[in-house]
């Protein structure tokens, strides 16, 4: 590709380097991007979260976020995985 040089002149994350070296959409589906990774918040989750956040809100001296990863019912979300989504709601 003659053009590939311009390419080098931005910032490429590690997996569009090896795209690029490997050649185009030569990814597998849900490989190489993290946004594919994270399950998305359903309604029910959403609901328990909102629940759990006005229940550990008044709390003094508390960690809230991590009081609601102890007691959110789906296991595997991490801290900035709820703290995004509080923020999202």
């Amino acid at each position: 590709n003659k053009k590939a040089f311009v390419e080098l002149l931005f910032w490429k994350s590690p997996a569009i380097v090896c795209e690029m070296t490997k050649g185009y959409s030569s990814l597998q589906e849900g490989e190489g991007t993290t946004r594919s990774r994270v399950p998305p918040w359903t309604p029910q989750e959403e609901q328990e979260l909102r629940e759990l956040y006005w229940k550990y809100k008044e709390v003094e001296g508390g960690d809230i976020i991590a009081a609601i990863l102890a007691r959110l019912p789906t296991p595997g979300r991490t801290r900035r995985q709820v703290v995004k989504q509080l923020v999202r709601m």
